[in-house]
């Protein structure tokens, strides 16, 4: 999917997001469309696009960003792992609890 006009750095940026997203087992089409999107962005950021929405323009960067939009981020133990935890400790009403109060419980 590399472009005529990307320059040789941008090349090596798809080519290095598109193995990365490979690796982590996302599927090769989904791969080439991420790395695709991520350079595109950045050159819109650049100026380097004729047009560029206002999230590309305004938004902080896909290197800072990182990921933490896209709902599949780190965000603790489960509320099973939780409970669980909980059962071990043998915590009173943890059947009842939500996630953040038995995590509250647990770090009592």
């Amino acid at each position: 999917m590399p472009q005529r006009q990307w320059t040789k750095k941008e090349e090596r940026q798809y080519d290095h997001i598109r193995e990365e997203a490979e690796e982590r087992g996302t599927k090769p089409k989904t791969a080439k469309e991420i790395a695709a999107r991520t350079v595109n962005k950045q050159r819109a950021r650049e100026g380097k696009t004729k047009t560029a929405s206002r999230t590309s323009t305004e938004d902080m960067s896909s290197a800072k960003r990182g990921g933490q939009r896209s709902h599949s981020g780190p965000k603790g133990r489960t509320k099973e792992q939780l409970y669980q935890d909980a059962r071990r400790k043998n915590i009173e009403g943890r059947s009842k609890m939500t996630k953040a109060e038995l995590e509250r419980a647990l770090k009592r």
